[in-house]
């Protein structure tokens, strides 16, 4: 399919139209794909507490039904990222879509853990959707478009995660727990349909030679790191596996960093990361990462703990989706706000502003969290500040790198927000364990462990503020993506009306 061409605004009124809606349609496909992509985050919580009886297994083994799906998300991001500026960024979203409804397919098919192990890390391979999507954008869209269409495919993860938990809660209520597996089939397979007829292949490519040895190494890496933080808790934080772990962790990706700089034709061009803008953008995402999903730990379990305890609000798995929905509409929103920000003073500006509104929203729940209409103010206070935050990062990555590496970066932008998911739940983990409260003869997580995960959060986005400020100044409203005969085309036309 040819690269979509963005019309003079004022010279054929039909031919404009035609190219508003194009664009208009593979803006909501590539929204739509995330958003389906970044639904498998909140696949399983609803059955996880049902997964040992349902699989047979117990629950330390099923929790690998989300570990392997966070470790297989953060080997594919960086990986699928660098073969899409290599080989197109559309074929590597058809082959991330087609992963994930086979993951989707062999979850759907099994009953006991093994099989279920596999389809999650499937589908954890298919979570470069959302930076390939950004990546697409830069190289096809008008320039004019460009803010409010990244921002709102970067919003995709926050949005999708809070829309799934509802839809995945009701259906394993109503139905038989596969029944969210062939849903998700069905919508990844949808949406892979959309992108081969709605989305133009980018001619943007950079070619060269795939760097198999630093995608090892970077594997290995992130791999021995996730693992150590996301199971120290169950094994024991001065066990030899975690204490192994964090070793290997220590001694691989400083390697894999002196290697990257020495190759001509790296997996992640290391000198690009270490430039200011990228950096610091990075480094905020790792926190932005990171409050997130602290907020994410914390308001589900005491919505649904029991009101006995004093401060749980005794919930149904479905309340408590129905409760935390509006977050996803809220950052849907305010995606939109957040291009019209970053257009009008920059995205430093937005990113700054997004981490203000989350430390807001963690501020709250020390005083407001006794009611339902309190959890959900909350949640939609985070959500806002996270859709601005989100908003802005692309713009920050895209100022800063050449058109040739654009899927690379995002993708590394993507996967430092996961790192600092990892990290939220690592960090929650031992303190909701060590602060606990006796009910009925079983410990639960105390009121005041639930508030300092809460200040924790607060303080990580006071983080974000604090590096976001490190930033440079620059003004990206006159992004241009320099696919040819895509948006830089339209610069040259509003150049020469100029």
């Amino acid at each position: 399919m040819a690269t979509m061409k963005s019309e003079p605004a004022g010279e054929s009124g039909e031919a404009g139209g035609e190219a508003g809606a194009d664009v208009a349609g593979l803006v909501a496909v590539l929204a739509f794909a995330g958003i389906v992509v970044s639904l498998m985050q909140t696949l399983v919580i609803p059955i996880l507490p049902s997964l040992p009886r349902l699989l047979d297994a117990s629950a330390s083994n099923t929790a690998w039904a989300v570990t392997a799906t966070l470790l297989a998300a953060a080997v594919a991001t960086p990986v699928a990222g660098r073969l899409g500026d290599m080989y197109g960024k559309r074929r590597m979203l058809l082959v991330s879509l087609a992963l994930l409804v086979t993951g989707a397919v062999v979850c759907a098919l099994s009953d006991s853990l093994v099989p279920m192990i596999v389809g999650r890390a499937l589908q954890g391979l298919a979570a470069a959707v959302v930076p390939l999507g950004i990546s697409v954008m830069r190289d096809v869209l008008p320039a004019e478009r460009l803010a409010a269409s990244t921002a709102l495919m970067s919003a995709s993860l926050g949005i999708g995660s809070a829309l799934g938990l509802p839809a995945a809660a009701f259906l394993a209520d109503r139905f038989d727990w596969h029944l969210l597996f062939w849903a998700s089939a069905t919508l990844g397979t949808l949406a892979a349909v959309l992108v081969t007829v709605v989305v133009p292949e980018s001619t943007v490519r950079t070619g060269g030679r795939f760097d198999l040895v630093g995608s090892l190494g970077l594997a290995a890496g992130l791999v021995s790191l996730l693992l150590a933080v996301s199971k120290g808790g169950d094994w024991g934080w001065a066990s030899p596996a975690t204490l192994g772990l964090f070793t290997t962790a220590v001694l691989v990706l400083p390697a894999w960093g002196l290697y990257e700089l020495r190759t001509d034709q790296p997996l992640v061009d290391l000198r690009t990361t270490a430039r200011r803008q990228v950096l610091f953008t990075n480094l905020a995402s790792v926190a932005f990462g990171f409050s997130m999903f602290a907020m994410s730990l914390v308001l589900p379990q005491v919505l649904q703990l029991p009101e006995g305890t004093g401060y749980g609000l005794g919930k149904s798995m479905l309340a408590v989706g129905l409760v935390l929905a509006p977050q996803g509409l809220v950052m849907m929103t305010m995606s939109a706000v957040s291009a019209r920000l970053t257009r009008a003073k920059g995205p430093k500006t937005t990113l700054m502003c997004g981490a203000v509104i989350v430390a807001c929203g963690y501020s709250l729940s020390l005083v407001l969290m006794s009611e339902v209409w309190h959890i959900t103010l909350i949640a939609c206070t985070i959500g806002a500040g996270i859709g601005f935050a989100y908003g802005a990062m692309p713009a920050l990555i895209m100022d800063a790198v050449p058109a040739s590496e654009t899927a690379a970066a995002n993708s590394l932008n993507t996967l430092m927000r996961s790192l600092g998911t990892s990290f939220a739940g690592a960090l929650a983990g031992v303190v909701l364990a060590r602060m606990t409260t006796d009910f009925g003869g079983y410990p639960l997580p105390a009121e005041n462990g639930f508030k300092v995960v809460m200040a924790i959060g607060a303080g990580s986005a006071v983080l974000a503020f604090a590096v976001a400020s490190f930033i440079p100044r620059r003004n990206t409203t006159a992004q241009e993506g320099p696919a040819a005969d895509g948006p830089a085309e339209a610069a040259e036309v509003s150049r020469a009306k100029a």
